[in-house]
This record gives structure tokens, sequence and C-alpha cells, in this order.
């Protein structure tokens, strides 16, 4: 089947030493729809048809291929052009730079005609590309969410033609001149033609198809783009939010593990029991090896040590570890025999004690042996 697309030109024709035309030129878009007349495009039953222009058609090696070399005409010859008619038909040629500009395809173009040249810097006529390609009748909706009753493929094109402007201003219909080259696109809304439905766009909103206007699909896309932009703030700040308390959590997780630590290594009440036997047990052996030994707020290792240079003398306790030291008591003590307070009292007979003070001296008693085991230092410290 036979189209026609208009031709955006870029700029100016730029004449070259010989005076010939040079031109750039988008003619092709891809992966758009299209809206022709269902006449004439082979199904009678609908006023109107929507074509889908795929991007992998159109910007297809061998579709891309077929620009170069194609003649330029006056007008969409009725038959196109060949080798039989390009002699007679020829203004000029497409050249072989054929590449892709985004969405479109681009080509240079060679007006060598002078007539030809005139008639389009005068802006009296505009450029039209006739082509070939194949109509596959098959409803769908385009990535971009524009519904289609067809689909455009296998481009081929044929010439590129001079035309005269279209009445609607630079609208190109089909039948440019008296004869008919192929169906041309409808861009306008004219009402005799085109139908509200067919003037709208499908767009896709959360899945589903609307159809609206132009500048409606425009203010549903900002919409669009303002939610994602107002949904990812809120994914950001719940992040941020989960971040801070992550970091309390574990700020809490370790001071509950610091606080278990202090209280398994606090004294417990058996414990101190024991430390107060033990530093009895001690003050008595040291007493009973040395009587003169100050024993109110000094450590046991210094208690020890009192008494084994007391018994041994200082050249034993000179250098000697903490470790020796404890050695060395041990041998002193175990021949040390403490007072048997039966035994006092049954020669000593009993003496009535001054108790106004018993209080504050048992006080005094507890809290040195529950003590002393910190050393002067500690003790001081505290």
């Amino acid at each position: 089947m036979q189209f026609t697309d208009k031709l955006t030109l870029d700029g100016a024709i730029r004449r070259t030493a010989d005076g010939y035309g040079v031109v750039s030129a988008k003619v092709a878009r891809g992966g758009n729809v299209q809206l022709y007349l269902g006449s004439e495009v082979g199904m009678n039953d609908k006023a109107t048809v929507r074509v889908y222009r795929p991007e992998s058609e159109v910007f297809k090696k061998d579709a891309i291929a077929s620009y170069a070399g194609v003649p330029v005409t006056i007008n969409h010859p009725k038959n196109g052009v060949s080798a039989e008619t390009w002699k007679d038909l020829a203004v000029g040629e497409v050249g072989d730079d054929v590449l892709r500009d985004g969405e479109f395809v681009r080509v240079p173009m060679m007006l060598r005609d002078a007539k030809a040249i005139k008639a389009v810097e005068d802006g009296k006529r505009e450029l039209s590309m006739g082509y070939s390609a194949e109509i596959t009748f098959a409803d769908g909706v385009t990535p971009s969410g524009e519904t289609f009753d067809a689909i455009m493929s296998d481009f081929k094109m044929n010439h590129v033609a001079i035309v005269d402007q279209a009445r609607g201003g630079a609208e190109l219909r089909i039948g440019d001149g008296a004869d008919k080259w192929g169906a041309a696109p409808i861009s306008t809304t004219d009402k005799e033609t085109v139908t509200m439905t067919d003037a709208l766009r499908t767009v896709v909103v959360d899945g589903l198809s609307v159809q609206t206007t132009d500048q409606g699909a425009q203010a549903i896309a900002k919409l669009q783009k303002d939610l994602e932009s107002s949904a990812a703030k809120i994914l950001s700040s719940d992040a941020a939010h989960a971040t801070a308390i992550a970091a309390k959590d574990e700020e809490i997780g370790t001071l509950k593990a610091e606080n278990q630590k202090l209280k398994d290594a606090a004294p417990k009440p058996a414990d101190l029991d024991k430390l107060v036997a033990d530093r009895a047990a001690l003050v008595t052996t040291i007493k009973a090896i040395d009587s003169k030994i100050e024993v109110s707020g000094v450590s046991d290792s210094d208690l020890r040590r009192a008494a084994v240079k007391a018994k041994l003398g200082d050249e034993m306790v000179k250098d000697a570890s903490d470790a020796e030291i404890t050695g060395m008591f041990k041998a002193i003590a175990k021949d040390v025999k403490t007072a048997d307070p039966f035994a006092t009292v049954v020669r000593d007979g009993l003496k009535q004690a001054d108790t106004s003070n018993s209080n504050a001296a048992h006080a005094a008693m507890v809290s040195d042996m529950s003590t002393a085991w910190m050393g002067n230092q500690s003790k001081g410290a505290a």
C-alpha cells in the first residue's frame, strides 16, 4: 500500500556554488500512531483508522537503506518513480547519509532544478515523502498507552515530492494535485471527517486505559510524575525513621548488656559474708603472729607482707611477689595458735565490758572488714 508523509525541514535551503539546493529534513517518525481515513487503508467499515508505526519497523536496516538515492519530484507521480520514468520526473535526489535522530529519520537532499528550488524557497510548495508499506489490522496499545487499529511495517521509500500546500495550512491529504499516489495521515480535527473519539488520545493510568486530549495527557503525566516524587520522598523519610529507630534500639541493647554485666560483677551477700569471715580469720592470725601490726584499713596482701616481714625479716620480703608472700605467710601461719576465748575467760575471769559504744564499734569493724580487700588506694578513691 502506498502512503505520503509531510517532511519537516530544518531551516532554509542552502545554495551550493553551482546553484543547487541542499536541505536537511526529518522524514519519518517512529513509535507514534497516525490517523487515516478507513476508506484509504482498506477498512471501509470505519470512518478513521489509528495506525501504529513501531520503532522496530521505522528504523529497520532495510527501511533506512531505502531512503538513500530516491529521486525528488514535482508532485507525487501516480505510479511512483522507476528506472523508466526517472529521467522525466526527477528534479533532485536524497543523499546517502541517512541516520536516526531521536524518534525521527533524518535525510539530506539535493534539489537540482532551479524552478523547483525557487518554489520551495518561496514557501508556496512543500516536501512530501512517497513510500509503500504493509498494513496489518490488529487492535492494541502502544508502550506509551495509545490505542491502535492497525500496524504499519516493511517501509520502502520511492520518492520525495514537491507539492502544493494543503487547504488547511500545512496539512497534507491524499491526492496532492490531480494524481493520487497514496494515503496521507490526518492531523486535523475536522468535524466532517474526524469523530471526537478519534481526536482523543488514550493513556494508561494505574493500569486503566483513559481517553483524553493532548492537554489532558500532559496534565496526567505531570500528576503521575508528582505522585512518584511524593512517594519517593515518603519512602526516603520512612527509611530515615527506620534507621533512627534501629540505632536507638542498638543503643538500648548496649546499655542493657552493660547494666547486666555490672549486676553480675557486684558481690552477692554470700560473697560478702565469706569476705568478712576470711578477713576476720586473717586479722586473728596476723595478731597472733605480731600484735603490733596495724590491721585497720590495710589490704589483705599488705597484712600478709607485714606479718612475713615481722616474722622472717626485711630481706625475705624484699622484691618478693604477692604470690611468694602468700606462700611464706601460709608457712608461718600454720604453726600459729590463735587465742581461745573460753580459756581466756577461765584464766582471767569475767570482766565488765564498756558497751556504751558497742554498736558503733561493731559497725566500724564490719566496715573495715568489708572494705579492707580494696586496699588503701581503692578506699581512698572511694
